[in-house]
């Protein structure tokens, strides 16, 4: 349940100027897919939805283009191109805020924002100059010596932070300024405490996880996903048959934009509906004169390749083509095979069957045929 309590007015600080190469992701993290929207998109609906006026991102050099896609639609956000260091961006961001009482201090990379962390972060704002979330540590410590235990830690007098971080903003702006260390802070409740502000501690939640590995963008993603995908297509003299990526000699082709690959085309979608990423028109409308004749091929080349960036890997595809002619049986392996290849996936677990509608409908007269597929796709 959203909470709707009135929280006092202040500004927030999203820290997304780093390079996150560590999450394995093939753009920055921050503009990294994860759970249907770019991970800084995230905590910026959430800092926006709780009042936070302004709000300043520190982004890469050269981010502009990135952060306004991730960001489309939203409103009440300025950027600032970050520094070397977190501290230096977080230090530009706060040039750039022109007056406010109290500053949220967010990382991007921890897209799961409750509001309840915000209030308790506030709250405390009233008694110190600076509060953070805080969870308590559970496991055992120890002190590492070269590889071999040289004693233990204390854990009840240990915690772990997360952000956001919140701050009476002429206080972290002043400690900020007077900052004299030869490297980087680490975060801003350090800053602060150097420059003799108290820092309160705060229930944080375990929601605010960090993302830094790629596992991390998968980890909560189900283990197994099912598509199922559905194509039809008529049959027309002069045209070739191609049906499973394999050419066919038949009196007939099927006639489409494309090759009008029928077999294919019915387990692109499946795998399409499997990562809940459209269908086969979405990615290649027949409308655009690039896929006239294009092997279909490509089209499943592409979704799996989807399929890939989703944090899945092809788990089993069952595909059934239903028409009076061709016969499928003799083609059933080197279709099966086909279908492997283009997958990466071992033969074993392709299943193609066929059968005819005992001379009903459209594909009973001979007029076309179709092609239904079911398939499984498993979290890497």
């Amino acid at each position: 349940m959203q909470d709707d309590t009135a929280l006092p007015p202040f500004a927030a600080i999203v820290v997304a100027a780093g390079k996150g190469l560590r999450a394995g992701q093939p753009l920055p993290k921050q503009f990294a897919p994860y759970r249907g929207k770019p991970v800084l998109r995230h905590s910026v609906e959430a800092l926006l939805e709780a009042g936070a006026d302004p709000l300043v991102i520190a982004i890469p050099e050269g981010g502009e283009a990135a952060t306004a896609e991730a960001l489309v639609g939203l409103e009440g956000w300025t950027t600032v191109v970050g520094g070397e260091t977190r501290q230096q961006s977080v230090r530009n961001a706060l040039l750039a805020i022109p007056k406010a009482e109290r500053v949220l201090i967010h990382d991007a990379a921890r897209p799961d924002l409750p509001r309840p962390v915000i209030s308790r972060l506030l709250d405390a704002l009233e008694k110190h100059p600076g509060a953070i979330p805080v969870l308590p540590v559970v496991d055992s410590l120890v002190i590492d010596e070269s590889g071999v235990m040289a004693g233990s830690g204390e854990r009840e007098k240990l915690k772990r932070v997360q952000t956001p971080q919140a701050f009476r903003f002429a206080d972290i702006h002043a400690a900020h300024e007077s900052w004299q260390g030869s490297r980087d802070a680490g975060d801003d409740a350090q800053v602060l405490r150097a420059a003799g502000g108290s820092v309160a501690l705060v229930e944080g939640d375990a929601r605010l996880k960090k993302l830094t590995f790629s596992e991390d963008f998968v980890s909560d993603l189900p283990p197994v996903r099912i598509g199922t995908g559905f194509d039809v297509h008529k049959l027309a003299a002069g045209e070739e048959l191609w049906l499973g990526g394999i050419r066919i000699e038949h009196d007939k082709g099927l006639a489409g934009h494309s090759d009008a690959d029928v077999a294919l085309h019915a387990i692109v979608d499946a795998l399409l509906g499997a990562i809940g990423n459209g269908d086969i028109g979405d990615h290649f409308p027949p409308s655009d004169p690039q896929w006239k004749g294009a092997s279909s091929d490509r089209f499943l080349t592409h979704a799996s390749e989807l399929v890939d960036e989703a944090g899945y890997r092809t788990g089993n595809v069952d595909l059934t083509i239903i028409c009076e002619a061709p016969k499928i049986g003799p083609h059933r392996e080197a279709i099966r095979t086909r279908i492997a290849e283009l997958l990466g996936v071992d033969t074993g677990v392709i299943s193609v069957k066929a059968t005819t509608t005992e001379r009903l409908g459209f594909t009973g007269r001979g007029e076309g045929i179709a092609a239904q597929a079911a398939v499984t796709v498993l979290r890497k």
